[in-house]
């Protein structure tokens, strides 16, 4: 199954590489070496060809660059794609590690183009821009049920303190250890007498 998965993102990056010609120029210096991408448990080898595409690789050969993916990539390719280049480690050759990383923060998918050819321009607008108008949707119903969670784990369930709660329960402590320190003070005058 993962063999599968990693054929099918090659085969995807290429579809993006292809329309793409400064992208493919500015990886075709690399041609020949070896990325590994790293996604938990999945390893996908993955080397440049000539054409500044990229090629499935039997991993046989070093990688020149190694990419560590963070553990909730596949939420945040859904939800916050810049965000997983800044997460992920990345090690190996600089300037090829740079190439990749730029082709892949400025490299665009044009859904609506892609979906134009199979069921015609307005109607691929109109699907677009609907499943936007859901996602938008989607991620205020998360923002609102993740408010009333908390709402409720604060207020009608306290689980979790308040602020201001917090800051008296420090400035208490803060008193009484005054307190302590003044008595202990007394207590060792009273002593030495």
């Amino acid at each position: 199954m993962p063999g599968i998965l990693a054929g099918s993102a090659v085969h995807f990056v290429n579809r993006l590489l292809a329309r793409e010609n400064w992208a493919r120029v500015r990886l075709t210096p690399f041609a020949g070496q070896t990325l590994c991408v790293v996604a938990g448990a999945v390893t996908v080898p993955v080397s440049v060809a000539g054409s500044g595409l990229l090629a499935g690789s039997d991993g046989a050969s070093p990688a020149a660059v190694t990419v560590v993916l963070p553990p909730d990539w596949p939420l945040r390719a859904i939800t916050d794609r810049a965000s997983i280049f800044g997460l992920a480690r990345i090690s190996g050759a600089v300037d090829f590690a740079e190439a990749l990383g730029f082709v892949m923060r400025n490299l665009r998918w044009d859904i609506e183009s892609d979906l134009a050819g199979l069921i015609g321009d307005v109607a691929a607008y109109r699907v677009v821009r609907e499943s936007r108008r859901l996602a938008a949707w989607h991620r205020e119903m998360a923002k609102r049920l993740s408010l009333n969670v908390v709402e409720y784990l604060v207020e009608e369930k306290p689980a979790i303190a308040r602020r201001p709660d917090l800051e008296g329960f420090y400035a208490a402590v803060d008193a009484l250890r005054e307190d302590c320190a003044r008595l202990e003070r007394r207590l060792q005058q009273a002593g030495q007498r």
